[in-house]
């Protein structure tokens, strides 16, 4: 029975991660989406989304009964208690679905756990410390990811600036990195990246 390959996957806001992350897909990685879930697990009649109104108050509801995620960022946004506050909400539900995809994922699968957030998290340790076997870190400058966020998602300067700020710094993801892959080329460029990665995490499960 091969062994499953477990691999964490970040980078920086507007990095291409996701683009990273869907080429994994495409390659045959069972690719569990960090950011995916913790959407699942507040959608409307959820007990998630339940408890976020407990904490929060009903004004961070639409008028259908969905979370206000535009109102619910602004809120955590620059308030560390805030964002703890729904961090202790989400992140147990969210775990509780990685175990069971991790679970139900086929024998000797390269699972790769999609997660923005993982230098800051501390979980980019060894497998013994219920960490990954690698971790492939997305990489772009400063400069290229203003430009992606300016142009793709009609942010200012100021605001895409302060995203980056709020995140690890490129040097606290290189440190956790088995792989760093350099976003700046072609979408060929970066495929042709990814699919070495992917023959080399193949080759750990023997």
């Amino acid at each position: 029975m091969a062994a499953t390959v477990r691999v964490g996957l970040t980078g920086g806001i507007a990095s291409g991660k996701s683009t990273v992350s869907a080429m994994l897909r495409e390659l045959g990685a069972v690719v569990i989406d960090a950011d995916e879930l913790a959407r699942e697990v507040v959608e409307k009649g959820t007990p998630g989304l339940a408890a976020v109104v407990e904490e929060f108050g009903p004004g961070l509801l639409t008028a259908d009964g969905h979370l206000d995620r535009p109102a619910m960022g602004a809120l955590v946004f620059g308030d560390e208690s805030a964002r703890k506050r729904l961090e202790a909400i989400v992140h147990p539900l969210v775990f509780e679905r990685i175990v069971d995809l991790e679970a139900h994922a086929p024998d000797g699968a390269v699972v790769v756990h999609d997660i923005p957030l993982l230098a800051e998290s501390g979980r980019a340790a060894a497998p013994d410390r219920g960490g990954f076997d690698a971790v492939i870190v997305v990489d772009a400058p400063p400069e290229v990811q203003v430009d992606r966020m300016v142009r793709d998602r009609s942010w200012s300067v100021d605001d895409a600036l302060a995203r980056i700020a709020a995140q690890a710094t490129p040097e606290d993801r290189r440190a956790i990195a088995t792989y760093v892959v350099d976003n700046t080329g072609s979408l060929e460029d970066l495929r042709r990246e990814v699919q070495k990665i992917y023959g080399e995490l193949t080759d750990r499960r023997a």
